[in-house]
């Protein structure tokens, strides 16, 4: 079953989908996955929405929403700020907890890409999230820039924009727009894993905002709570390195897997069946759900 819901997020409505498993019985709570989208993304007709439905088919409610400015969210289009979606996540966390289906001991954060450095952010400084799992995620805005522009020349394109953009706010008050693949480059051929509703410019200071944000800072602070780090060897957006480094970081009970695959989008048809499995396997250990221990 899906439920339509908004809530209140820094005086802003924002949208979201609560998924209930079809096996719940009456009265039951169950636990629970916020699921974050990616890089001025959408939580409909995106990977995490595939995400979304295979973790509910595991036995758990899941809350999938649109950060502010995205989606069917309010919030001014594109204008993404790290800390923003922190905060985003932190209200769902409050509002989805109240619900009678919603095991409010027992609510986990997981995103993809960009979502995934902000579940592994918040849950670094929220101790009500119960458990993490980042999908191709990051740690180090600035590293993950370098590892996105890799050469002299396309670091020095990239360096360009920000330091244009802040000129031109400077000067004229208002942001400079640029295209998203300026910011993240995404070849051609991956393309079309991305949402149809999501959005592709985005103002420079969105880039300086992923730029300085760090989830390296905090992902130690999860410990002793459960996290997953999952991340495609072939990854050629977000370097996989970005997870190798948050492992290095990371307290107790985190682990890291590091499938073959396709790259950045571990649901994709073809590598769907292999990544669930992985991922079902780490649920049982970690964070089970009583719907797949009755089954």
């Amino acid at each position: 079953m899906e439920h339509p819901l908004t809530f209140m997020s820094d005086g802003l409505k924002l949208s979201g989908v609560l998924h209930v498993p079809e096996g719940r019985a009456p009265g039951q709570k169950l636990p629970t996955f916020i699921v974050l989208h990616g890089f001025v993304g959408t939580k409909d007709k995106s990977h995490v929405e595939l995400l979304a439905r295979m973790i509910e088919e595991m036995g758990y409610c899941v809350f999938r929403i649109d950060f502010r400015g995205c989606g069917e969210s309010e919030g001014a289009r594109g204008e993404v700020r790290c800390f923003d979606q922190v905060a985003d996540t932190k209200n769902a966390v409050t509002f989805i907890s109240g619900r009678e289906e919603v095991d409010a001991e027992r609510i986990g954060v997981t995103g993809h890409s960009f979502g995934a450095a902000v579940a592994i952010f918040a849950g670094g400084i929220d101790e009500r999230i119960a458990a993490v799992m980042s999908f191709c995620g990051w740690g180090d805005g600035e590293r993950k820039f370098r590892g996105q522009h890799p050469t002299p020349e396309a670091w020095a394109k990239f360096t360009g924009i920000l330091e244009e953009g802040r000129k031109h706010k400077a000067e004229t008050g208002e942001s400079m727009w640029v295209s998203r693949f300026d910011v993240v480059p995404i070849p051609e051929e991956l393309r079309s894993n991305l949402s149809p509703k999501a959005q592709f410019e985005v103002p420079v200071e969105t880039a300086w905002s992923m730029y300085n944000f760090r989830a390296d800072d905090v992902v130690a602070d999860i410990a002793p709570r459960p996290l997953l780090l999952f991340h495609t060897a072939g990854d050629v957006i977000t370097p996989m390195e970005q997870s190798i480094r948050l492992f290095e970081k990371a307290g107790a009970n985190a682990e890291l897997m590091i499938p073959t695959g396709m790259s950045h989008f571990p649901l994709s048809e073809e590598d769907e069946p292999h990544t669930r499995t992985l991922v079902q396997a780490w649920l049982d250990k970690f964070f089970p759900s009583p719907l797949r221990q009755n089954s």
